[in-house]
């Protein structure tokens, strides 16, 4: 079965059977149709498909964001299909990491107050988001634009920021939806170079993008068409 040949005890995401219809004036438009999906921990792999296919869909799924009309979801060993909507975010806040297409930073913010943000609302100390604040901006090489505003850097600094926001909460996967829609092509292979670094140091990286020399940079490739899983593919050396 497509898409279930990683399923063991080192899976970190396991799908089963998931479903995504979207109901909009009584017309039912399936969005995702029995996906089966298993991501191992430190694993990078790639989401491909032409658009509205149902990747950013699947990735909404996977991150929280949304829930499924049908079928299991596992997390780490927990089912999380159900879960209130509390507990969803609380999940969301300390065990998965965003990088969105549109960097999503807050302009009015310094480079170091985007990133510490996240980490305000776990009760932590100031010393330790400060630890991991700093850790998270000198491992995308930009500790020393801590101090300057989003509008002073350039869409790929900008985007690098985006990426440590997520490093810092620490989280079990690192969820990127085009990552580089907004870059040109030296800043884009730039962020992609990083997250290939991040993953060689043990990240587990679920991407979603339309453009095929970046899905080369992947373990695994899945290709979604119509709502389905029709194949999986991994890069040439």
């Amino acid at each position: 079965m497509i898409g279930s040949d990683y399923s063991n005890g080192n899976s970190l995401i396991h799908l089963e059977g998931v479903t995504k219809v979207f109901l909009t004036d009584e017309v039912e438009t399936h969005a995702l149709s029995g996906i089966h999906l298993d991501l191992r921990k430190g694993e990078y792999l790639s989401i491909a498909g032409p658009s509205g296919c149902g990747k950013s869909t699947l990735l909404s799924i996977l991150g929280l964001l949304d829930t499924p009309s049908d079928g299991s979801y596992v997390l780490n060993g927990k089912p999380v299909e159900k879960l209130k909507t509390s507990e969803r975010a609380r999940i969301r806040n300390r065990e998965i990491g965003f990088i969105f297409q549109a960097f999503n930073l807050i302009g009015d913010l310094t480079v170091y107050e985007n990133v510490e943000l996240p980490l305000t609302y776990r009760g932590m100390s100031s010393a330790e988001r400060k630890r991991r604040t700093q850790e998270a901006l000198e491992k995308v090489g930009m500790s020393h634009r801590m101090k300057h505003y989003p509008a002073q850097l350039s869409g790929g600094q900008q985007q690098r920021v985006a990426v440590a926001r997520a490093l810092a909460g620490e989280p079990l996967i690192l969820l990127a939806d085009e990552p580089t829609g907004n870059l040109d092509s030296a800043n884009g292979e730039a962020v992609m170079e990083l997250l290939r670094d991040l993953h060689r140091q043990g990240a587990t990286i679920c991407m979603v993008t339309h453009d095929p020399r970046y899905t080369q940079f992947a373990d695994r490739i899945v290709h979604l068409f119509d709502g389905r899983i029709v194949d999986e593919t991994v890069p040439q050396a």
